[in-house]
Order: structure tokens, then sequence, then C-alpha cells
């Protein structure tokens, strides 16, 4: 092998490398998306469980009171 065919294996490990990163990149983008989705799906999950339990709560209360 000469000269140019070591530089033709670099530039297309090159380009390898910038097709990976641009990979990663967009991997990283759809993990922080998920991670906000999961964060507000699980912010609702919080709020409905506190009014199950105020609504069991309420329906407690009146269950005694009669």
């Amino acid at each position: 092998m000469d000269r140019p065919d070591y530089q033709d294996i670099i530039n297309e490990y090159k380009e390898q490398v910038r097709t990976l990163k641009a990979q990663i990149s967009e991997l990283e983008d759809a993990c922080k998306s998920k991670d906000a989705a999961l964060k507000r799906s699980l912010q609702k999950l919080e709020y409905t469980a506190q009014d199950l339990d105020k609504a069991n709560d309420e329906i407690n209360a009146k269950k005694q009171s009669e």
C-alpha cells in the first residue's frame, strides 16, 4: 500500500466518525425528548393518584357521616 491508499482509508474512517457522531447526537436528542415525556407522564400519574386519594377520603368521610 502506498500513501494514497492510506489516505483513502483515513478519509473513510473520518467520514464514518462524522456519521457516528451525528447518530449519537440524534440518539441523545431522542433520549432527552423521551425523558421529558416520561417526566410529564409521571407528574400526571402523581396528580391522578392525589386526586384518587382525595376522592377516596371524601367517600369515606361521607360513609362515616351517614
